[in-house]
C-alpha cells in the first residue's frame, strides 16, 4: 500500500463524515459530483445509519452524491466492496505493460450501477484502487 497524502479538503470531509456517522474513515476521494469514503471493516452499519439517516445527513451537508465502501486487505474482497451491493460475477487481475489491471465482470443490468451517474462511481473506485493496491485501471466487462 502506498503512503496516502490527504488534502486539507479531504481531511475536512473525513472529519465531517466521522462526526455525523460515528464510522472510522480510512480514506476519502472526490470528483466534481461525488465523494467516496473508504471506511473500516465493520463500520458500514454506523455509516449508513437507521433507514439511511446518517448517509442522508452527509449528502445534504456535502451537497454531492456519497459512496461508502468497506476496506479489505484482500484485493478481490476490496474490489467487491467498491461496487457493493452489485453482484460481481468474476474479478480478474493481471499485470501488463500498462501496469496492474482488474477486470470486473457484471451482468448487463448492473453496468449502470457500477459506473454510476456520469461515471462518478467508477472514477472513485479507480482512485481508491490505485491508492490502496496500486491498480492502474479497472475495466468493466458485461456478461
Amino acid at each position: 500500500m502506498n503512503k496516502i497524502r490527504l488534502s486539507t479538503e479531504e481531511i475536512k470531509y473525513i472529519t465531517l463524515f466521522e462526526t455525523l456517522t460515528g464510522a472510522r474513515v480510512k480514506d476519502c476521494v472526490h470528483n466534481e459530483n461525488a465523494m467516496g469514503f473508504l471506511i473500516d471493516r465493520g463500520d458500514m452499519g454506523l455509516a449508513i445509519g437507521r433507514n439511511g439517516s446518517n448517509i442522508e445527513k452527509v449528502r445534504s451537508v456535502i451537497g454531492k452524491g456519497v459512496w461508502v465502501m468497506e476496506f479489505s486487505d484482500e484485493l478481490n474482497e476490496f474490489v467487491r466492496n467498491l461496487f457493493h451491493p452489485v453482484d460481481i460475477r468474476q474479478i480478474i487481475s493481471h499485470k501488463s505493460n500498462d501496469g496492474k489491471m482488474v477486470i470486473v465482470e457484471v451482468s448487463k443490468r448492473d453496468r449502470k450501477k457500477v459506473i454510476g451517474h456520469n461515471g462518478g462511481r467508477i472514477k472513485i473506485a479507480k482512485k481508491l484502487a490505485k491508492r490502496h493496491f496500486n491498480i492502474d485501471d479497472i475495466k468493466i466487462r458485461t456478461v
